[in-house]
């Protein structure tokens, strides 16, 4: 048998299935806790418990494929590699006057004299000089260097220069602009190559301890990646332009839920432990975000699925505010799960029913390592408070009279976490779940309830309504905004109210309403079947759990295909001179027939080249030509050409 294994790393769980490659049937699958520290140790266990299960030999596996979110957390969490960006033809005064400078992602910035004009002629000398005294200044600060020329989509000239004269002087990757985009918007290209070079490292960190955990395995298999588009590229490639493995958890959630429930125009809702993505399929592939993936606060120009995220999964933590009940987004640990793994907890909310007493009802401080450097006293003794199990809230106030402030200073830190009452222990408190402890679910939810009148039963039944509610109401913020209406439900009583009745929160009203959904949902993660009934009935709509949704990730993560795409213009600079742009220069034609077809000849080889790089085989080559035209005084003026080839092949697996 050929096997492929799908891993994908989320926000809570790490999740492997296996895949048989000539029948496309899921094998198995497994979920394992995600180790946000290092996310290589979960990613073995998962491997570990899908070869227990004994299906298929390590041998027998031929390619494994990883989604992983160390790209989208390293940008959200502000933990990339430090590096510099040189900006070749940038108005260093309009970039202050305009305060762009704070959205290139890095602070280390030098303007070098250069650049090219908007039909690819050199409009300045580069200077040379310059850019090896600011490299030669950065050597021993960076970790990587981003190269922008503001034109450097029309003419990489300058670009390719400064960056051959980097690679001269040190032994720091080198991203270019133009080799992550060929589309305008000299900011975000600039913004996208810093964030590139920022996590280089740290993906070639990971691809090698996974590479290494998977030889400890006995799996001697390509390793691949899932981009934010949903589709594959081999680790090495990756790790070049680890920029566009941005998002790749919707992605691949998408492409799972289109292979397991075999659809082709659905909405999907994944479900996990921290956050609920969903998007849209159309005609069996992702519809990617047009303006580019935003992540952390930065606005790329990585093309990627167009997800909706919000701060809601089965780890959410469950509060009141008041009388109103929140869900989210903070995550903490499930109170059953902390449980299973500190029995003590338990005992220690029964004291805490009993007495009746305490700050945060239930809420436990969990320590996750151990580093005191650079910490003050006080959470020094805070951490080491915690050395030997955890401990509620409401104890720890004996260390001192800010001591929320400094759980809040070592959660930013990851050097601790949080646990308490989370939809998962409404599940395990209801009977409805059974993977952990549910003692503490069913103490935790009693305690709550008890703070707005409420039966546990039916306490846990509002909270799981909670999220179902939420997630209603996230798809229809997703479709109006596709649709050009961003809905501020805080700011529209009248739209909030109709949704109320439509949702069914108003059944005194005299006014009743319906919202229809025009496409079924496939839900997956796990355990939708609790939350998605009650979404889809209040949309009107079809909901379908295929099997293996609790996996489906890992299962989109390798069963997509290798896609490459590339981008060319043509523009005419007289009647006689057409320029083509191309990622290694410009060629002139004396008409537009020969640049197009110089074009298709070159782009089509060099693409179908660059897909089996990226480790595809069976590779087919389509081209899209879009020419611009524009109406002058009742006469036609050609503006320009753009032409798209789009390269996709199937994975290469190991011989």
């Amino acid at each position: 048998m050929k096997a492929v294994l799908g891993i994908d790393t989320g926000g809570t769980y790490t999740d492997a299935a296996l895949v048989d490659h000539e029948t496309g049937a899921v094998l198995t699958g497994a979920k394992t806790l995600t180790t946000r520290h290092d996310l290589s140790v979960g990613i073995a266990r998962a491997v570990a418990e899908v070869l227990e299960r004994g299906v298929v030999s390590p041998a027998e596996i031929h390619l494994v494929a990883l989604s992983t979110t160390l790209a989208t957390n390293s940008i959200v969490e502000g933990q990339g590699r430090p590096v510099g960006l040189v900006l070749i033809g940038y108005d260093r005064d309009l970039m202050r006057q305009y305060d762009l400078e704070g959205e290139l992602a890095t602070g280390r910035l030098a303007y070098v004299y250069g650049g090219h004009d908007v039909v690819g002629d050199e409009a300045l000398p580069l200077d040379e000089d310059a850019a090896r005294e600011v490299i030669l200044a950065w050597r021993d600060e960076i970790e990587g260097l981003a190269v922008s020329a503001f034109f450097g989509v029309y003419n990489p000239a300058h670009e390719l220069r400064v960056k051959a004269i980097a690679e001269e002087l040190t032994d720091v990757p080198v991203t270019c602009g133009h080799e992550l985009s060929t589309r305008l918007d000299s900011v975000r290209r600039a913004t996208t190559a810093a964030l590139n070079a920022q996590l280089i490292p740290l993906l070639r960190e990971l691809a090698t301890t996974v590479g290494g955990s998977l030889d400890d395995a006995g799996i001697h298999a390509p390793l691949m990646m899932v981009k934010g588009d949903g589709s594959l590229v081999r680790a090495e490639w990756a790790m070049e332009r680890p920029i566009e493995t941005i998002l790749s958890g919707p992605a691949a959630s998408v492409v799972g839920a289109w292979y397991l429930a075999g659809r082709r125009d659905v909405w999907t809702v994944d479900v996990g432990g921290t956050t609920t993505d969903i998007a849209a399929l159309q005609n069996g592939r992702p519809i990617l975000n047009p303006r580019g993936a935003r992540v952390g606060g930065w606005r790329t120009m990585v093309e990627a699925a167009d997800a909706h995220t919000i701060g809601l999964g089965g780890d959410s933590y469950v509060s009141f505010n008041g009388t109103n009940l929140v869900i989210g987004p903070q995550r903490v640990i499930p109170l059953c799960l902390l449980a299973t793994e500190h029995p003590g907890v338990v005992d220690k909310l029964r004291m805490q029913e009993q007495t009746r007493e305490g700050w945060r009802i239930g809420e436990f401080v969990v320590l996750q390592r151990r580093d005191e450097r650079g910490l003050s006293e006080d959470k020094i003794s805070l951490l080491r408070s915690l050395a030997s199990g955890p401990r509620l809230v409401s104890e720890l106030a004996e260390v001192g009279a800010l001591v929320g402030q400094w759980i809040k200073s070592l959660e930013t830190q990851q050097l601790v976490l949080r646990s308490g009452f989370t939809p998962t222990d409404a599940l395990h408190a209801l009977g409805t779940l059974d993977v952990w402890n549910p003692e503490p679910s069913r103490i935790g939810a009693r305690m709550l309830a008890r703070q707005v009148n409420l039966e546990p039963e039916a306490f846990c039944r509002l909270v799981i309504e909670g999220v179902s509610d939420r997630v209603t109401k996230a798809l229809v913020t997703k479709v109006l905004s596709d649709e050009g209406t961003l809905p501020r439900w805080e700011q529209e009583q009248t739209a909030e109210e109709m949704l109320n009745r439509a949702l069914g929160r108003r059944p005194d009203s005299n006014l009743g309403c319906q919202v229809r959904l025009r496409h079924p949902i496939v839900a997956i993660g796990a355990p939708v079947e609790a939350y998605m009934p009650r979404t889809a009935a209040q949309l009107h709509t079809g909901l379908v759990i295929p099997p293996y949704a609790e996996v489906a990730n890992a299962v989109g993560a390798v069963t997509g295909s290798v896609v490459q795409q590339m981008r060319v213009t043509i523009q005419p600079v007289n009647e006689d001179q057409f320029r083509l742009h191309l990622p290694d220069g410009v060629y002139d034609f004396p008409t537009l027939d020969a640049a197009v077809c110089y074009a298709e000849k070159t782009i089509s080889e060099r693409i179908d080249g660059t897909a089996r790089q990226a480790g595809a085989e069976h590779v087919e080559v389509r081209s899209e030509r879009e020419d611009t035209i524009a109406p002058v005084q009742g006469d036609r003026i050609y503006l320009g050409t753009e032409i798209v080839f789009t390269a996709v092949g199937r994975p290469r697996l190991a011989e």
